[in-house]
């Protein structure tokens, strides 16, 4: 399954949110977008819904020397979560990446102040919420995500999105109440590769998305 790019993607993921979340009467649910990449997806999902859209920013946690490599990752102002089996193929320790450690934190901070401005976080407690991005390769940043959302207390956490590793699928599974996904091929490579476009965004890209549903002033 290969999605012309991240907005069509939410909207096939949208119809099967719709489908878990149902007609429960659980009230107004909120949808939250890992930023970038996870806000077109979310923003389909949230207007099927009927949902409030916001973000938990998150950030991952890169090996010395090897950035891309994902040892954790960090969300707002949670504590690090840890890729236990990625540190030892590193042979590295936490301390190794305290460093990183702090350089995440500072930019986590400022996209926060980019993409949410004077507007606190978004209210979770007693709320059915879905945390989207538009893919899982290690899961790491989304693992930083549950846990923030998780204690915050929500009344039920869902974890959507069109693509995952199988791997990380079975890994976040028990931190959800329910895991929503269109695709779990056993050779992921990358999410990247499950896009036609995967063209990187921009904080303008999320100021665009984010702007429909928090117009100025309101």
């Amino acid at each position: 399954m290969i999605f012309a790019n991240r907005t069509e993607a939410g909207r096939a993921l949208a119809g099967r949110v719709a489908e878990v979340i149902g007609a429960a009467g659980e009230g107004r649910p909120l949808v939250l977008a890992l930023p970038r990449g996870g806000l077109p997806v979310a923003a389909p999902v949230a207007e099927r819904i009927g949902g409030d859209l916001d973000i938990v920013v998150a950030r991952k946690i890169g090996a010395p020397g090897h950035a891309e490599f994902g040892v954790g990752a960090v969300a707002e102002d949670g504590p690090p979560v840890y890729d236990r089996q990625n540190l030892r193929y590193a042979g590295i320790t936490e301390k190794d990446v305290a460093a990183t450690l702090a350089g995440e934190r500072a930019e986590l901070s400022r996209r926060i102040r980019r993409y949410r401005g004077d507007r606190p976080p978004p209210p979770v407690r007693g709320r059915t919420v879905v945390l989207i991005d538009d893919g899982l390769a290690t899961g790491v940043t989304a693992h930083a995500a549950l846990r923030w959302v998780r204690e915050h207390d929500p009344q039920r956490l869902i974890l959507a999105v069109p693509v995952c590793a199988p791997q990380a699928r079975d890994a976040l599974a028990p931190e959800t109440d329910a895991l929503v996904y269109l695709s779990a091929p056993e050779q992921f490579l990358a999410v990247g590769r499950w896009y036609a476009d995967f063209t990187q965004l921009t904080d303008e890209d999320v100021d665009e998305v984010l702007s429909r549903f928090h117009p100025a002033g309101v």
